[in-house]
Formats: structure tokens, sequence, C-alpha cells
């Protein structure tokens, strides 16, 4: 089967392509996979190359196996995400509601942890919440003594948020005391990770305009990769997670020096 269109022959889409391959079938071939995607045998090595360094692939002789110590995360569309570990997001939401002081000026990544610290700003004065995420935007509007700030772009129906170059231009004019990062994967040597390149360069530019970078997460993300970096740990201020946490990570967190927070 050959996939037709420029969306698919993009990078990034591609690439992906090629990660769901990896982890339904274990293996793929180049052959396999210039006859599918209409490319040169040339870019297909480029993305199992890529694919190898994201720790996803380990290439093989004419081709590529998925990584043995792989544990590559499937996207969740944001309505099936809210049902994922609720308890957890729902503490792990008011412990980093209170690191947020009345006058601050926060960054709300979209996401289900990041939905359940808006749900307690009810008492927050003179705040300022910037975001890229719908749901966020429909659970504050009712408050008027949030300013929030809606950033424009293209919006992604999976994850009821937006993105682009409007969203990252908008970012680019401001500068903010907080940065509440919601992940989709969390692994110490591959670093913080999520699934859809735009959003990961949307995440990049939100982590360059905040003073501190927290990530809010529960604990099943720790030790996933998925296609696309935001950053390494050793950048992360603070991470708030709960009790589930594995050992070797937060020990690993507490050796870089990032206050971890666990409930």
């Amino acid at each position: 089967m050959k996939f037709q269109g420029n969306n698919v022959r993009d990078t990034s889409h591609r690439r992906d392509k090629i990660a769901t391959m990896l982890r339904e079938k274990g293996s793929v071939q180049v052959n396999e996979l210039i006859q599918m995607f209409s490319v040169s045998g040339v870019t297909i090595r480029k993305d199992l190359q890529f694919l190898e360094k994201q720790g996803i692939a380990t290439r093989a002789y004419g081709g590529a196996m998925l990584s043995m110590s792989n544990v590559f995360a499937i996207e969740s569309p944001f309505e099936r995400k809210k049902d994922i570990n609720t308890s957890a997001k729902i503490n792990i939401g008011k412990i980093a509601s209170d690191l947020i002081h009345n006058g601050d000026s926060i960054i709300l990544d979209a996401g289900s942890t990041t939905l359940q610290v808006a749900a307690n700003l009810a008492e927050k004065e003179d705040l300022t919440v910037v975001t890229n995420c719908h749901n966020i935007i429909t659970e504050l509007t009712p408050y008027k003594q949030i300013e929030v700030i809606s950033l424009g772009g293209t919006l992604r129906r999976k994850s009821n948020s937006f993105y682009g170059k409007s969203a990252e231009h908008a970012l680019q004019r401001l500068h903010v005391d907080k940065l509440f990062l919601g992940v989709d994967g969390f692994h110490m040597e591959r670093g913080i990770t999520t699934h859809f390149e735009a959003e990961a360069e949307l995440n990049r530019v939100m982590c360059s305009i905040s003073s501190e970078v927290i990530v809010v997460t529960d604990s099943s993300k720790f030790g996933n990769i998925c296609l696309h970096k935001i950053l390494e740990p050793k950048n992360v201020t603070k991470v708030v997670t709960d009790n589930a946490i594995q050992p070797e990570y937060l020990e690993g967190l507490k050796k870089l020096g990032i206050e971890t927070i666990v409930v």
C-alpha cells in the first residue's frame, strides 16, 4: 500500500507512521518503506537513524527493529486521557495550584493534568494565564479576576489544543513566571517528549519564555518515550507527580537537583 499526498510525505508524519509500524510489527524493511512512502532510500535511512537516536528503533541489515528497551508511548485522544489515572491527576492539580500566587503570570500547557491545575484557580486573584488548550479556556472563562490569553493557531482536535507558527510568535512576545507543562513521556536519558512535532516546538518556546518550568504528570509517564523531544530533564525546575513514581526516577530527579513534590 502506498501513501499519497504531501501530508504523508512530510518528515514528521512519515516518522510517526514508521514508529507505529515498528510498534505493531516489531520490524521494518527499507525497501518496503521506500515503496510505501514514495521517497528515496537515503530519506528512509535518515528516518531510521532519527528513530534510533530517539531510542525507538535498533538498526538492522536492510531495515530496523523495535528497540528491546523501547517504551514507545501511544497517544490517546484528550477525552480518553481525562479518564486515565483521574484521581492522581486531581491530586496533582490541587498541589500544583499551591505553587501559583496572586499576581503570577503562568502558562498552562494543553493536557488533562494541566486542566486539573486550572480547576483549582477560582480563588486566585490578579492572575494571568496563557494557554493553548481549548478546555482550559472554557474552565477559566467564569473567573473575571483571571486574565486569560489564548494562543491562536491551528486546532488539533486529538489534544483539543492550538499549535503553529502564529501561536509560537504570540509566545515570543511574552515572559511568564511559571510554565506548567504536561508531558507524554519522561525518560532520564531520552528526555521529556511528546507525540506531535508542532506541539513539541510550541512547548520549547513556552520553556524559553518561562522563569520556572514545572512538570505536572502522573507517574505512568515516567519511562515513556515519544517521538519528539521538548527538553532535557536537567532544565526542569520542579516536578509534581503521584506517589507511584518509580524509586529510580525519584532518585534520578534528586541527583539533578530538581525539586520533586509527591502527592
